[in-house]
């Protein structure tokens, strides 16, 4: 069963669940891997275009990785009001946990204004994490 995360910023909903692939994973050689699909919802009433992104994933020992770049799986989508855009991505990591947050950077047309909306904080969570509380 997928997890869902979710965040609002300026009217623009950002929903996020995530996938454990345990068949493209390989825990005894440390790989660990996760697919994540994300639904981008403009709930404002200006048309915006997702320019970039930035990541921060971290692992379970606290590692953290920052990824940049130009839009989301290869495009730059507008949204006009109402609008939706869907994609799903992945990520791997050396250890059985972890989570994952960021921004979208946007820009509100015809205005040219840039401004950063939240990508929600969640959670990489598999069957091989340490679950014992303490």
């Amino acid at each position: 069963m997928a997890q869902s995360f979710q965040a609002v910023t300026h009217g623009i909903t950002v929903q996020v669940q995530v996938f454990y692939l345990a068949e493209q994973s390989a825990p005894e050689s440390g790989d660990y891997k996760w697919a994540y699909h994300v639904t981008i919802t403009n709930g404002g009433g200006t048309t915006v275009q997702l320019l970039r992104r930035t990541w921060h994933i971290t692992d379970a020992l606290g590692r953290v990785r920052h990824v940049h770049g130009e839009g989301v799986v290869g495009q730059q989508p507008v949204l006009q009001p109402g609008g939706r855009y869907e994609y799903t991505s992945g990520t791997p990591l050396p250890t059985p946990s972890g989570f994952m947050t960021g921004l979208y950077h946007m820009r509100a047309m015809p205005s040219g204004e840039d401004f950063d909306i939240n990508i929600p904080s969640f959670s990489l969570d598999s069957p091989f994490q340490n679950t014992s509380l303490h």
